[in-house]
C-alpha cells in the first residue's frame, strides 16, 4: 500500500514537472506576445514586467525542485501555491473583471477560462494529495501539514489580492504608461462621402450633427446621426469687408457663430436662416473659441503684454468685456508653442469646456469657476513639453525640430474624455498597434484613467462623441462608430446593440 501511495504521489510530481515544463517553455519562446497578454490583463497590468519574469523564473524553479527527491515536498507545496494563485485569478477575471482577456501562454492557449479554472482546482487537489501522501510517510503530524497547506494557500491569495489591488489603484491614478485595452470597444457603423476634405465638426443638435468646411467656410452642413440625409446653409454675414483669414463657424442651439479671431469679429445666426448679425467686432483678438451661451464665450487669445497663450472669457453685447485667466495655462518654456492645445466642448454638459495640452500630458477642465479650473494627467510620462525653441531678432519664436506630440485630439462627453494618444505605450509593439490610434479615456469627475480601445488605422481630421456613438472625420468620409455598451457613469444611451 505504501508503495502504491509513493508511485502516486511520484505520479503527481512528474505531472506538475511535465504541466511547468510545457508552460514555462512556451512562454519564454513566445515572450514578447506573454508579457503584452499580461499588460492588457485587467489585473495585472501594472504589473506586467516584474509578472511576466517572475512566473517563468517560478515555474522553472518548482521543476527544479520536483525533480529533485530531498527538495521535492517543497516543490509540490510551490505547485500548491502557484495553481492557488492562478485559479484565485481566474476567479477574479471571470468575476469582478470589466471584461476577460486573452490567454496568457501555455496550456492556457488551449482550453477557455472556466475549463482552465476546473483544471486549476483538479490541480490544486492533486498537489494536496501528493503533500499528504509524503508527508504521512515522514509521518509529519496531521496538524502540522494542514496548517502549512493552509498558510500557502492563504498567502498566495493574499499575494493575488494585493496585486489586483495595487494594479488596479497605479492604473487609475498612477499609470505608468501602460494601456488596458477594452476589447470590441467599439463597433464599426455607417459612413457617407463628404466630396472633399477640410471638414470639421461644428456642433450638434438632437437630431444631427453640424458640419462645416475650411474650404467653402460660409457653408453649414446638417446630417442626421444615421448618416442618410443632409441638408447644407450658405451663412450670409451682415458685414463681409474684412481681411478674413480663418472664418470658421460653432453651432449651439439654436444658433450658429461664424467667427474670425485674426479680424476679430463674430456672427451670430438662428439655425436654418441664412442671415448672420454682428455680435462682436473688435472686442478681442483669438485663436480658438468655444460658445457659453448667446453672448458669452471662452477664448483662447494672447496676451497682450506677455504675448502668451491665454484663456479668456468674453461678454458681448453692449457691455462688452473680456476677462483674461493667464493661470490656466501654465508656460513651460515660452508660453506659446509650449502652451498650444485644443479647446472643445462638453457634448453632454452645458458650459463645460476642456483644454488639451499638445505637448505635454495634462488635460485643462474648464467651466464657470474661473479662473479655478481642473487638471488631470493623462497616462503618458511626458509632464514638460519636449521642443527646441529659438527667437528670431524680431522677437519671433520658432522651432527648430519637430516637438513631441503627445495628445492629438480630445472629445469631451459627461464625465469622460476620449484622447487620440500620439505615443505608444509600454507593452505595445508595432505589430500590435499596425499604425492605428489608440485612443485613452479618462474619467473626469474621479480623475482616474479607464481604459484604452484602438481605432481603425485610417486619417483623423475631427472626431465627436454624441448619445449616438463617436464620429470621426476621416479625409473626404464621415465615419460612425458604435458602442459596443456604456461606461459607468456615462450616459447610459451611449450605445447602440
Amino acid at each position: 500500500m505504501k508503495n502504491i501511495t509513493y508511485i502516486i504521489s511520484l505520479l503527481i510530481a512528474y505531472f506538475f514537472v511535465m504541466l511547468f515544463c510545457y508552460a514555462g517553455i512556451s512562454k519564454v519562446l513566445d515572450f514578447e506576445n506573454f508579457q503584452v497578454q499580461i499588460a492588457q490583463s485587467p489585473l495585472l497590468s501594472a504589473f506586467a514586467g516584474p509578472v511576466s519574469y517572475s512566473v517563468i523564473l517560478i515555474e522553472l524553479i518548482i521543476v527544479g525542485l520536483l525533480l529533485i527527491p530531498k527538495l521535492r515536498l517543497l516543490g509540490l507545496y510551490a505547485s500548491l501555491g502557484m495553481m492557488t494563485a492562478f485559479t484565485l485569478y481566474i476567479y477574479l477575471i471571470l468575476n469582478y473583471s470589466d471584461f476577460v482577456p486573452c490567454s496568457c501562454g501555455g496550456i492556457l492557449e488551449k482550453m477557455g477560462w472556466t475549463e482552465h479554472l476546473i483544471f486549476n482546482v483538479a490541480c490544486i487537489l492533486l498537489s494536496l494529495t501528493a503533500v499528504i501522501i509524503i508527508e504521512k510517510r515522514k509521518q509529519t503530524r496531521k496538524t502540522k501539514y494542514i496548517i502549512s497547506s493552509g498558510i500557502v494557500i492563504i498567502l498566495s491569495c493574499l499575494l493575488v489580492v494585493t496585486l489586483f489591488l495595487q494594479s488596479e489603484h497605479i492604473i487609475k491614478k498612477e499609470n505608468n504608461f501602460t494601456r488596458k485595452f477594452l476589447p470590441n470597444f467599439i463597433i464599426e457603423g455607417e459612413n457617407t462621402g463628404l466630396g472633399h476634405d477640410g471638414y470639421y465638426f461644428a456642433g450638434k443638435d438632437n437630431k444631427g450633427l453640424y458640419l462645416a468646411s475650411r474650404n467653402t467656410p460660409l457653408i453649414l452642413m446638417k446630417i442626421d446621426y444615421s448618416l442618410k440625409t443632409t441638408e447644407s446653409l450658405k451663412i450670409i454675414p451682415d458685414h463681409s469687408d474684412y481681411p478674413f483669414k480663418s472664418l470658421q463657424i460653432k453651432v449651439k442651439p439654436p444658433y450658429y457663430y461664424l467667427y474670425d479671431g485674426t479680424v476679430p469679429v463674430i456672427y451670430r445666426g438662428i439655425l436654418n436662416n441664412s442671415a448672420a448679425k454682428t455680435i462682436s467686432k473688435g472686442d478681442a483678438f483669438f485663436s480658438q473659441l468655444a460658445v457659453i451661451d448667446s453672448s458669452h464665450f471662452i477664448l483662447r487669445t494672447q496676451n497682450s503684454r506677455t504675448h502668451e497663450y491665454t484663456i479668456a472669457r468674453l461678454r458681448t453685447g453692449p457691455k462688452a468685456n473680456i476677462n483674461l485667466f493667464p493661470s490656466v495655462l501654465e508656460k513651460q518654456i515660452d508660453g506659446i508653442f509650449d502652451c498650444d492645445g485644443k479647446l472643445t466642448e462638453n457634448q453632454q454638459q452645458m458650459g463645460e469646456f476642456l483644454y488639451t495640452y499638445f505637448y505635454r500630458n495634462q488635460l485643462i477642465m474648464i467651466n464657470d469657476s474661473l479662473p479655478r479650473v481642473k487638471r488631470q494627467s493623462t497616462i503618458d510620462p511626458i509632464s514638460k513639453a519636449q521642443m527646441n525653441i529659438a527667437q528670431l531678432s524680431n522677437g519671433t519664436h520658432i522651432m527648430n525640430a519637430p516637438p513631441v506630440r503627445v495628445n492629438i485630439l480630445s472629445a469631451f462627453y459627461g464625465n469622460f474624455v476620449y484622447n487620440i494618444s500620439g505615443l505608444p505605450g509600454k507593452f505595445e509593439p508595432a505589430r500590435l498597434r499596425k499604425g492605428r490610434k489608440a485612443v485613452d479615456i479618462y474619467r473626469t469627475d474621479r480623475n482616474e484613467y479607464v481604459g484604452s480601445f484602438y481605432l481603425p488605422k485610417q486619417k483623423i481630421e475631427d472626431m465627436i462623441i454624441t448619445h449616438e456613438g463617436l464620429y470621426i472625420i476621416s479625409g473626404e468620409k464621415l465615419l460612425r462608430y458604435h458602442f459596443r455598451k456604456p461606461l459607468k457613469g456615462e450616459a447610459e444611451n451611449l450605445t447602440t446593440e
